[in-house]
């Protein structure tokens, strides 16, 4: 039987991290998925804190620093990172990270793309302009990351019906359990599966 090493993942995520922790409780004892980095661009983003117990590193960019590749490579390929995997990152990936991870750098947007996508939209402001346009359903989108903002090829989505009666907050509710539910999954079978 070949026997072959561990895709390693880096998880970039600006925010509370609970994105975050859902790939990693599911990647724990993963025999073919392993994640080796978190990386936030946020020096007080709770990601860092939450992620602690798991005993990932953690390590904390500023925007230079990502722009620049003789700063952000070496990093990656320190940890020989095979895929980088977008949870709640506010930062627009530079194209030469795009190039690099050709088809291998994954998003979760908190829409149905190509609704309510681009510079500025994510997290609260998606699910108030999804409750401003009166939709009767929103969801979420698993996507590869290209050069623009929210416009990489789709790998899934997830529908979730919405009551006119429905809050932001109910509908921001409804877009976690989505993601808690799909997230790690459609990425554990988008790497497995993956072939350039």
């Amino acid at each position: 039987m070949k026997t072959k090493h561990p895709s390693s993942i880096a998880i970039f995520a600006s925010g509370s991290g609970t994105n975050s922790e859902n790939l990693i409780k599911h990647f724990l004892s993963h025999d073919l998925i392993k994640v080796s980095l978190v990386l936030s661009n946020k020096i007080d983003a709770f990601v860092i804190k939450r992620v602690e117990k798991y005993g990932i590193p953690t390590k904390v960019l500023t925007l230079d620093e990502i722009k620049n590749q003789e700063k952000i490579l070496p990093l990656l390929e320190a940890y020989k990172i095979d895929f980088i995997i977008l949870a709640g990152f506010l930062l627009k990936i530079p194209d030469f990270l795009v190039d690099r991870y050709e088809r291998r750098i994954i998003n979760i947007h908190p829409s149905l793309l190509p609704k309510f996508s681009g510079k500025g939209m994510y997290g609260r402001h998606v699910h108030e302009a999804v409750k401003e346009a009166n939709d009767s359903e929103t969801g979420i989108t698993i996507h590869l990351v290209n050069k623009e903002y929210d416009k990489g090829e789709v790998i899934a989505q997830f529908k979730v019906e919405l009551s006119p009666f429905d809050t932001i907050e109910d509908i921001e509710e409804k877009v976690h359990l989505l993601e808690a539910k799909h997230f790690p999954k459609v990425t554990e079978n988008y790497i497995l599966n993956f072939s350039l």
